[in-house]
């Protein structure tokens, strides 16, 4: 992973770079961002920089002998820790090559994405890890470079895992950089963040994540929905762009219109397609319908030129705001949100809709 590889995040390559040529590096940092940031993509780039044998003004060469197994994940003097299936016999070693394979496929993969890539239900980081890592470091360095160790979700280290690194986190053997890469960086402990240098990592501008999903190919209107359901989570807007998912701006534009005209028979129709979609496509609807009526409302306060939206979805917007009441937007929320929650834990999706639309009809008018 080369800096190059990453879309967008100038001004935060920009930074590590020069951290790097100053000599200002952190023997411990936290790279701390949302899901579906760059933050482990940053990571890697930075680790993949400070080893380099052939580095350029902005980047890694890709080229010498440390790039080639950095690339691949197959640098001896790295080590990865992330969540496993815990116990003694079962450590993140156990897991490297379905790791490579996790990271090479898709860099900005989250918890839920990698437990699947594993087939385990919970997660978690065991004192046995940190014990193992401590007797790595004493080891001297294979290639005479840095020692890199990336903890990856280090939010999932239990209290004893913590406890057992604090010492080598706050003063690691010579040549050692920790890099720990976090999405929530307030459910980690206290003795853990007082060690590391934090570096924060934002989500991707609408503009980054346009010009990825163009570069795979898909259309102007498809990129611009795309974007609107992803807001700045480019592994969201991977997986959507992947699946064949319905057009989710027209499926919604009727499903308001039905709601508007109470037309029971339509909102039932509706109700049993959308029972037939994945629990990810059911999601994905019911968090599109919150965007779009952030955006109406942006409209019907007079603040339409804060409005991302472009062609049919702005039209649609436009038209509606006139009729919708933007008085019970944050009941209209309430209730949406309520939707999500209840389909996230299995509850009819038939049910939730159908009880979802009849409370909207009554709202939006």
């Amino acid at each position: 992973m080369r800096f190059s590889d990453i879309i967008g995040l100038e001004e935060e390559k920009a930074t590590l770079v020069a951290a790097v040529k100053k000599n200002h590096v952190a023997h411990a940092q936290l790279f701390h961002g949302a899901e579906g940031s760059g933050n482990l993509a940053l990571a890697l780039a930075f680790g993949a920089y400070v080893n380099c044998e052939k580095p350029t003004e902005t980047d890694s060469c890709g080229a010498c002998p440390s790039c080639s197994k950095i690339d691949k994940l197959a640098h001896p003097d790295i080590s990865f820790i992330f969540p496993t299936a815990g116990g003694k016999k079962i450590s993140s070693e156990t897991f490297m090559a379905e790791w490579r394979s996790f990271v090479q496929e898709n860099v900005y993969g989250n918890l839920t994405d990698w437990l699947e890539k594993i087939q385990i239900k919970q997660g978690n980081i065991p004192v046995e890890e940190a014990r193992k890592l401590i007797q790595n470091l004493s080891l001297k360095s294979y290639e005479g470079g840095y020692k890199l160790v990336y903890i990856w979700l280090p939010e999932l280290l239990s209290i004893s895992t913590a406890n057992a690194i604090l010492k080598v986190l706050e003063e690691p053997p010579e040549k050692t950089f920790f890099l720990l890469v976090c999405n929530n960086s307030q459910s980690l402990l206290t003795t853990i963040l007082s060690r590391v240098q934090r570096f924060a990592v934002p989500k991707f501008k609408d503009e980054d994540v346009k010009a990825y999903l163009t570069q795979k190919g898909i259309t102007e209107d498809r990129v611009q929905e795309l974007t609107i359901l992803a807001n700045g989570n480019l592994n969201r807007a991977i997986k959507l762009s992947s699946a064949n998912n319905t057009n989710e701006h027209d499926w919604f534009a009727s499903w308001m219109r039905y709601c508007f005209a109470f037309n029971l028979t339509q909102l039932v129709n509706c109700s049993e397609e959308f029972d037939s979609f994945s629990k990810e496509q059911q999601k994905n609807m019911l968090e599109y319908s919150l965007t779009i009526f952030r955006e109406i409302f942006l409209v019907a306060g007079g603040n339409e030129n804060m409005v991302k939206l472009e062609k049919k979805q702005l039209e649609f917007v436009r038209n509606f705001s006139k009729v919708f009441n933007i008085n019970n937007l944050q009941k209209i929320s309430e209730l949406v949100d309520e939707g999500i929650f209840h389909i996230e834990r299995n509850v009819r999706a038939k049910m939730v809709f159908l009880d979802t639309s009849l409370q909207l009809a009554k709202l939006i008018k």
